[in-house]
C-alpha cells in the first residue's frame, strides 16, 4: 500500500463523511498501525448487502496493516437503532439476539481475517454494557447528552415525525457512543467506521470520548488518543435507488436465505451503469483496468463483477457453481421468462417438504425413483444448489421469495412460482341479497 492509501479509499468510493479528514488521512496513511472498529447489530441471523460497504472498508484497512475490531451489538440489538425508521423496530428476544450474534460472527469472517498476521478481533458489546446498572449508566454516560441536541439529529427525525419515539430508543445513541469510549480506553481505538446512516451515532461517540477523556487520571494529553469517525456512503444505484432489494426480498449473505446462484444473478442483472462502481468497491482490480474493461466490453465486465462479488461472499467453489448454472441456462440466449413455470402453494414449503416430493409433485420427474437416480448422478439442483441426499428438505424461510428454479442435467429447467393458496370455502362470499355463502 502506498503512503496515499486514504486517497485510494476515496478514489474507490469508500469515503463519504469524516469528523476530521486531515487527521484521519494522517493516521490512515501512517505506517504505524492504528486501531479502528466497525459495529454491526445482529437484528437478523444474517448479513445483507447493506453491510458490504463498511466490511470492505474494514478489509482494506486491515490489509494496510491497521488493527481492526468488529463489535457485534448483542446489547444494542436489544434496544434497536431508530435511525431512519418511521416505526419502532420489532423487539427481539434475548435468545434470538444470542443466536444472531453467533451467525453474524461466522458470516463476517468471509470478509475479514481473524487469523494469521494482524488478525481482527470480534467482540460483543453486551460484555461491557451489561455490567452497568441503569442508574450507574445514566449517571456516568447519560449526563453528557443534551436531549435537545439529540432530537435535532437525523437519527431521530423520522421517528419524531411520526410521533412515536420511545425512551427505549433514545438510549441507543448513548450505548453506541459508550462502545467507542470503552474501545478507546481498553484498546486505544481511535477510528470508528460505518455506513452514512450511522453518522449521528458515530459523532456522538467521538464527542463522548472527548468529554470523558479530557481528564484521565495518570495520563497526559498526548497519551490519550483522539477519536475520529469515518463513514462510507449507502450502496445506491446511479439512479439513486438503494441496492439490495430483489424480487425475493433482501439480498442476504446466508445461503439458506439467498442462494449463491440468486446472488450471482442479482449482480449480473444490475444496470450497466453500476458495473464500474461495483467492480471498484468489491474487487482489487486497478481502477484504470476497470474503466477500460467497462468501456470495451460491458457484458464481460458485468460477468467479471458478478463472479468476483459472489466469490468474495460465498467462496470460489460456489461462485464457479453459480457461473456454470448460469452458462447452462443462459448460454444459448435463454431468458428466465422463457423457462416453463408451475404454480405451487408457498405454505407447503413454509412447513417444509423433501426436494424429491416437491419435484415429483410438480411433475419435474415422472417418479421418485427417477429423482433419486438424478440425485445419485449429481444432476438435480434447486436455485443453483445441488441436492445431495434423498431426504434433503426444502424449507421456505424468506416470506418475500417468489420462485424457485429447479434444474436437472444441464438444460432442463422448471420455475416454481410460489403462490398463496386461495380457498373459496374459507372466504366469506356474499350473494346479491347480502347473505353469506359457505
Amino acid at each position: 500500500m502506498t503512503e496515499k492509501f486514504f486517497d485510494y479509499l476515496k478514489e474507490r468510493g469508500y469515503v463519504y463523511q469524516a469528523t476530521n479528514e486531515e487527521q484521519i488521512q494522517k493516521i490512515v496513511n501512517d505506517s504505524k498501525p492504528m486501531t479502528f472498529y466497525l459495529g454491526i447489530d445482529p437484528t437478523a441471523d444474517s448479513l445483507h448487502i447493506g453491510h458490504f460497504f463498511a466490511l470492505m472498508m474494514f478489509r482494506h484497512l486491515q490489509k494496510k496493516g491497521h488493527h481492526g475490531i468488529l463489535v457485534i451489538g448483542g446489547a444494542t440489538a436489544l434496544v434497536g437503532d431508530p435511525t431512519g425508521k418511521s416505526d419502532m423496530r420489532k423487539m427481539l428476544t434475548k435468545e434470538d439476539v444470542a443466536k444472531n450474534v453467533q451467525e453474524v460472527k461466522t458470516l463476517a469472517k468471509r470478509f475479514i481475517r481473524t487469523d494469521g498476521d494482524n488478525p481482527a478481533i470480534i467482540l460483543d458489546n453486551a460484555d461491557w454494557i451489561n455490567n452497568f446498572s441503569y442508574i450507574d449508566f445514566m449517571r456516568q454516560i447519560g449526563v453528557h447528552f443534551n436531549v435537545n441536541k439529540m432530537l435535532a439529529s437525523d437519527a431521530y427525525s423520522k421517528r419524531l415525525e411520526n410521533g412515536g419515539l420511545t425512551f427505549l430508543e433514545m438510549g441507543y445513541m448513548l450505548m453506541q457512543a459508550y462502545d467507542f469510549l470503552y474501545l478507546n480506553r481498553k484498546y486505544g481505538c481511535s477510528l470508528q467506521i460505518g455506513g452514512s446512516d450511522q453518522w449521528g451515532n458515530i459523532v456522538a461517540g467521538t464527542e463522548l470520548s472527548r468529554k470523558m477523556n479530557h481528564h484521565v487520571e495518570g495520563k497526559s494529553k498526548e497519551e490519550r488518543p483522539d477519536t475520529f469517525g469515518l463513514t462510507c456512503p449507502l450502496l445506491m444505484t446511479k439512479e439513486g435507488k438503494k441496492m439490495g432489494k430483489t424480487e425475493n426480498g433482501t439480498l442476504w449473505v446466508a445461503r439458506d436465505k439467498t442462494t449463491p446462484y440468486a446472488f450471482y444473478q442479482y449482480f449480473y442483472n444490475t444496470d450497466d451503469a453500476d458495473t464500474e462502481m461495483l467492480l471498484k468497491l468489491f474487487t482489487d482490480i486497478p481502477s484504470r483496468e476497470i474503466e477500460e474493461l467497462c468501456q470495451k466490453d460491458i457484458v464481460l465486465a458485468k460477468k467479471k463483477m458478478a463472479y468476483e462479488v459472489t466469490k468474495l461472499v460465498h467462496g470460489e467453489e460456489e461462485a464457479n457453481k453459480a457461473l456454470e448454472a448460469t452458462r447452462s441456462l443462459f448460454g444459448k440466449g435463454t431468458n428466465l421468462e422463457d423457462v416453463p413455470t408451475k404454480d405451487f402453494d408457498r405454505q407447503r414449503l413454509i412447513e417444509g417438504m423433501t426436494a424429491i416430493d416437491l419435484a415429483v409433485e410438480v411433475k419435474f420427474f415422472p417418479s421418485k425413483n427417477e429423482a433419486r437416480r438424478m440425485i445419485q448422478q449429481g444432476g438435480f439442483s434447486i436455485d443453483g444448489q445441488k441436492i445431495k441426499s434423498f431426504d434433503e428438505k426444502i424449507v421456505l424461510n424468506d416470506p418475500a421469495k417468489e420462485h424457485l428454479l429447479l434444474q436437472k442435467g444441464k438444460k432442463n429447467f422448471l420455475r416454481i412460482l410460489l403462490k398463496k393458496k386461495t380457498n373459496a370455502s374459507l372466504n366469506q362470499v356474499r350473494n346479491i341479497k347480502g347473505k353469506e355463502i359457505e
